[in-house]
């Protein structure tokens, strides 16, 4: 990966930030019902995370434990001596310039140099690289919550069809709402980072921050806790995945790649993704999956990424048996912390049990969950409105651009 692909991922998801108006209150039906993105991509109020953002790294810059963080550091020190001894590598923008790595050896299960999956650190499980099932796609887009997003999602909805969105951090303290609405879907939520940056290159804290402080923005937007994530880039070794898993996080990768993120860049064009979603068609077709099912990476990041994948699902739904959340392809059945909100397992999913309520009683219902954990105190639950005098400042989304522009 170059320094000149993260800077345009990284633009493109901070384009979608800076479309924000500032200080106009929203509330979660509107946020979800409108399909105009200038009202959609409104900046709002929401009191529990405009509460909390003190408590969290600065929008969208690498991630460190906040000093004051007395949670965060005696999880750290409970972690840290278990780390292996493997230096970062590289840059935050993937810039590897006077990188050596033995790529003959591997030593450190660096997917990036080597698209390795199972790590060489004794006691850590597989990466997740595809699903058990055969002829079984699992299904999930990386970079959200886009605020706006609701089209796709109302898409989903009227395809009877729910999916693993792995969402970064700084997105849903901008966006709560709309990482609310993914929840009240029945979609899965996983970790996609704090900052969206290459995680070999940070140093272990930052490594750590990175995850933990996604995991508890997560909680604190929606009140479930992830027990999965996906590195950036697929950027992960030993080192990334020990902390991730000491954080209780399954790591999960993709086989394929739909390039969608990347037209513009290197000669990608539309048609190279069309192409990538019809090799996987054809391999589907073909019968390369009647042992064991496969993930494709496609992502929520912008009007293009989200239009192609509606542009596919057809033929994505003619060639595959089953198109299902990874989790449930997996059969975990509790994807949360929070042990009371459960998932379908496989087989109750491709019957048409598609959502599960919060204390395991079945629910064949289509258009979201029907028992959510109910929200922390101040938290608001799906379709009420929530205000509050001072929201995301001019002067945060100031810091924030300042950051973006060193970064890139």
């Amino acid at each position: 990966m170059t320094s000149l692909l993260h800077a345009s991922k990284f633009a493109a998801l901070f384009t979608i930030f800076l479309s924000a108006s500032i200080s106009l209150a929203q509330s979660e039906t509107s946020v979800a019902q409108s399909t105009d993105p200038a009202t959609e991509c409104t900046d709002y109020n929401y009191a529990p995370v405009d509460n909390e953002i003190a408590n969290f790294p600065p929008l969208w810059q690498p991630a460190d434990i906040v000093p004051t963080d007395t949670v965060a550091l005696a999880l750290w020190n409970s972690i840290e001596p278990g780390v292996p001894n493997i230096a970062p590598r590289g840059t935050i923008t993937g810039n590897e310039t006077g990188v050596v790595y033995d790529g003959a050896t591997d030593p450190d299960c660096w997917w990036t140099a080597t698209q390795c999956t199972v790590p060489k650190l004794s006691g850590l499980p597989a990466d997740i690289s595809g699903v058990p099932e055969p002829n079984t796609l699992g299904y999930g887009f990386d970079d959200g919550p886009n605020c706006s997003h609701n089209a796709f999602y109302d898409y989903l909805t009227e395809q009877n069809q729910k999916a693993t969105m792995f969402y970064i951090g700084s997105s849903v303290m901008i966006w709560p709402l709309q990482a609310q609405r993914a929840l009240n879907d029945g979609h899965e939520i996983c970790v996609h980072t704090w900052s969206h940056r290459y995680m070999t290159s940070f140093n272990n804290t930052g490594a750590f921050a990175e995850l933990y402080y996604t995991m508890q923005m997560i909680k604190l937007a929606t009140g479930v806790t992830p027990t999965c994530w996906r590195p950036p880039f697929g950027d992960v070794d030993d080192r990334i995945r020990y902390i991730a898993h000491a954080l209780n996080l399954t790591t999960v990768i993709w086989k394929y790649d739909s390039f969608d993120w990347e037209v513009g860049l290197n000669g990608i064009t539309q048609a190279t993704v069309d192409a990538n979603y019809q090799n996987l068609v054809n391999n589907a077709t073909a019968g390369a999956f009647s042992t064991a099912g496969v993930i494709m990476l496609t992502h929520e990041l912008n009007n293009f990424t989200m239009s192609e994948a509606v542009t596919w699902y057809p033929q994505l739904k003619s060639a595959f048996k089953n198109i299902v959340p990874i989790n449930v392809a997996l059969n975990r059945t509790h994807p949360y912390v929070e042990t009371n909100y459960t998932v379908p397992t496989f087989a109750q999913y491709v019957s048409g049990t598609l959502t599960t309520s919060s204390n395991g009683s079945a629910s064949s219902t289509s258009s979201g969950s029907s028992g959510l954990q109910s929200p922390k105190s101040g938290q608001s639950g799906s379709g009420s409105i929530r205000t509050m005098s001072t929201g995301i400042s001019a002067s945060v989304l100031a810091l924030a651009a300042g950051v973006v522009l060193m970064a890139l």
